[in-house]
């Protein structure tokens, strides 16, 4: 009789279905250590010699489509001093990211015609209708003036309303003003440049928009979130203040080492600690948030499906063509929406820590990128920031796609 076949009658009463397997691998030849590896799959191949080179500590990749995830993969660590593995569901400071949500937040109230796009900001924060904007600047003398026109609702989403990158107040964190001290500190700021005229990357003018929801909607910013586009979205884990569970989970940053060599875990300097606490941190929607792969991918399906998730609508299809669309003037090179960087007919926006999350119509697919470091190190003639092109150009899509 065949090895493989010696094992068929046994009966065991007392040991059970575990120990018929043990057999049957013994039998057979395979014994534990002689069993097959996992096979790769072409996004853990692609990745995997970036973590072994020790240019990226570790990332969680997600592609996925208007019918569901098509895959979600973690490689390396999320602590790589302690070993510990990354996995599918670790938390991630997505920091600027948290713009478009901010942007989509904003476009709710649009759609109900709560809040109009030309309409100027001062329409709802009198406080910011008395600016001024810089005419001439020295070391030691500024000289200002009033701007030619007022700055507007459309200007805080595309980076083109003059205001400055973070006013002065909110050294040294971005997190220890509530929106509502926020404003007016920006209320006593000057413009950096003529309202529409200039592209001019803004915390201040996203935090502006989320003060926009909290006053017309009569709820705060994080109620908002919560009630109008977490919950509908079953975005569990997207936090301005992970839990102590969700800290545990929390991806440690790094950055390059000592002369681009290796890798040096470092503390998110932007963000007061603990994370957890409310009491002293407060929400900022220009860069605040934590999230997950999973997540992250819920908000961009619902933007693949102009507005729609699952059945549930968020934004109308009007409004996602709006915000996918460029918005900055063509006498300035960069091309933005309304809170999303736009261009080659995707649209999608990029965090301080190296995450990324793309949404691409024509192919009709979105993929989300997180990892946490500050930069790359160079290994040879392999750059670590190429990481993220190799994840790109790994092509998935269904067995079915196309007939």
């Amino acid at each position: 009789m065949p090895r493989s076949q010696s094992f068929t009658r046994f009966r065991l009463p007392r040991f059970g279905f575990p120990l018929l397997i043990l057999i049957a691998l013994t039998t057979s030849g395979l014994v534990a250590d002689e069993l097959p590896k996992p096979v790769k799959t072409p996004l853990s191949a692609a990745l995997q010699p970036f973590v072994d080179r020790s240019t990226l500590a570790g990332a969680v990749v997600l592609v996925a489509d208007e019918s569901g995830v098509l895959a979600v993969e973690a490689v390396g660590y999320a602590d790589v001093a302690g070993k510990v593995p990354m996995k599918t569901d670790s938390m991630f400071w997505i920091a600027s990211q948290s713009k478009p949500i901010t942007a989509v937040a904003l476009m709710i109230l649009v759609d109900e015609k709560k809040v109009g796009l030309d309409d100027t900001v001062a329409k709802y924060l009198p406080e910011l209708g008395n600016l001024w904007v810089v005419a001439e600047r020295d070391k030691e003398h500024m000289l200002l003036k009033r701007p030619t026109r007022a700055v507007t609702v459309r200007d805080l989403l595309n980076h083109t309303s003059g205001m400055p990158y973070r006013s002065a107040a909110e050294e040294p964190t971005l997190d220890a003003l509530s929106l509502k001290a926020a404003v007016k500190s920006y209320a006593m700021t000057p413009l950096e440049t003529e309202p529409g005229t200039k592209y001019q990357y803004s915390n201040a003018g996203i935090n502006t928009a989320a003060r926009i929801v909290e006053v017309v909607s009569g709820v705060s910013y994080e109620k908002f979130l919560d009630e109008r586009l977490f919950g509908p979205l079953g975005m569990t884990d997207t936090t301005f203040w992970p839990s102590a569970e969700q800290v545990k989970r929390l991806a440690k940053a790094y950055k390059p080492g000592k002369d681009g060599k290796g890798l040096v875990e470092f503390k998110i300097e932007q963000l007061q600690y603990p994370l957890s606490e409310k009491a002293n941190r407060y929400p900022m929607p220009a860069g605040g948030l934590f999230s997950t792969a999973k997540d992250v991918g819920q908000f961009c399906r619902m933007l693949l499906g102009n507005g729609t998730l699952d059945g549930k609508r968020i934004l109308s299809p009007e409004a996602v063509a709006e915000m996918s669309k460029r918005q900055t003037p063509a006498s300035v090179k960069e091309s933005y929406g309304l809170g999303f960087s736009v261009g080659g007919g995707t649209f999608g926006h990029g965090g301080a820590l190296s995450t990324n999350m793309t949404i691409d119509p024509k192919r009709g697919q979105v993929s989300v990128w997180l990892i946490q470091h500050a930069g790359f190190p160079k290994d040879g003639d392999v750059d670590g920031a190429k990481a993220q092109d190799a994840f790109r150009k790994v092509k998935l899509g269904r067995p079915d796609a196309g007939k």
